[in-house]
């Protein structure tokens, strides 16, 4: 226990209630107000139940326990459980870093759907020190949370760097104003679907591989790095990748996702999971790979990726799909120039990471 801190349940200074929920029905497109739901804005209406920030937390289904920021003059909806301060003991903002601290899979219940309740919510106790320091804790947060933010601007303007470059060196692919030369993507190589990877494979020390869903979280256009590895028994049953070749998803959850890619340039051969393609090519991975995020493959693309829940495209679908193959030479230099912004990003990542580290041990100092 913190001396000179006081120790309240979270009922006893807040009040903590889930206002009336608005319909998808009710929801209009050019609506004044924003309105809140779970996760964040999911919508706009013309009238508004709260004209204060507040505090929310999300009270059901998989991200229970996520905290947002509601704007002043907005709706918020049932499903977003309001945290308001019943007095001044405790700064708005101060509130924020108490509700980020708490570990939510204590009231949690619910299997199928989980839910936090105000009743097992209400009787948490939290502690918080005078108004002052409150003012000097969320301050030092602040700043590290700001510093976060700036690096992650950052991360994103070398990626937009990145498709400038493209469009710069190429021209856009839609028009071909350059009169680089057409083939389909069957026509670079041979393509074949990956074999079967479960999760549950995984092991710390094995085979590398690739896991389809990597490449819709943590793979980049390019890496040269795996993050899983199988046993080496297992080798008869998966196909492998060299270094160079292109890895596409084939099964997604919408058009967007559908033909992730990431160009595989580690020097050592990767085991590919069956929901993913490999490209086996004599051109450069990273320009074919950068080719896949363009509107002139996205349109392609949209033709054959095809699901409800989730969407999948086939290999003899991909090799369908035209590429405009500029010469190897330029290729290569586009390879250079994004291998040097990706140095960069590396080194963006890495203080990223440090102040994260920072952040997690501050807010651990100041809330467990």
């Amino acid at each position: 226990m913190k001396q000179d801190w006081t120790y309240k349940k979270l009922g006893d200074v807040c009040d903590i209630y889930q206002p009336k929920t608005l319909s998808t029905e009710d929801l209009i497109d050019d609506g004044k107000y924003p309105v809140y739901g779970a996760n964040g804005v999911i919508g706009r209406y013309n009238s508004y139940n709260h004209d204060s920030p507040e505090v929310l937390l999300t009270c059901r289904g998989a991200t229970c326990g996520r905290i947002n920021i509601s704007q002043p003059f907005s709706w918020i909806n049932g499903n977003a459980m309001v945290i308001h301060r019943k007095s001044d003991v405790l700064s708005f903002d101060f509130l924020k870093y108490i509700m980020s601290s708490l570990d939510y899979s204590l009231i949690i219940t619910g299997a199928a759907q989980p839910q936090i309740t105000r009743q097992k919510l209400a009787p948490t106790v939290i502690s918080y020190p005078s108004l002052s320091e409150q003012k000097s804790i969320v301050s030092e947060l602040d700043k590290i949370k700001e510093l976060i933010s700036l690096k992650q601007s950052q991360l994103s303007n070398l990626d937009s760097l990145c498709q400038s470059v493209f469009y710069d060196m190429f021209g856009d692919p839609v028009e071909n104003e350059k009169g680089w030369d057409v083939k389909t993507f069957g026509e670079l190589g041979s393509i074949e679907r990956g074999a079967g990877i479960s999760k549950k494979d995984f092991v710390d020390e094995g085979l590398p591989c690739i896991h389809y869903g990597q490449l819709h979280t943590i793979l980049g256009p390019t890496t040269k790095h795996h993050y899983a590895s199988i046993p080496q028994s297992l080798l008869p049953k998966y196909k492998i990748a060299h270094t160079g070749d292109l890895i596409m998803a084939i099964t997604s959850e919408d058009v967007e996702g559908s033909c992730k890619s990431t160009a595989w340039l580690g020097d050592y051969d990767i085991v590919i999971g069956s929901d993913a393609a490999i490209l086996h090519h004599e051109q450069n991975g990273t320009f074919l790979s950068y080719y896949t995020m363009t509107k002139a493959f996205f349109n392609e693309k949209a033709k054959y990726a095809k699901g409800f829940k989730v969407t999948h495209i086939s290999t003899k679908e991909i090799e369908s799909i035209p590429v405009y193959l500029p010469p190897l030479s330029l290729q290569q230099e586009f390879a250079n120039r994004i291998e040097a912004i990706e140095q960069q990003k590396q080194y963006i990542n890495s203080t990223i990471n440090e102040l994260e580290t920072l952040l997690a041990s501050r807010m651990q100092y100041w809330f467990d």
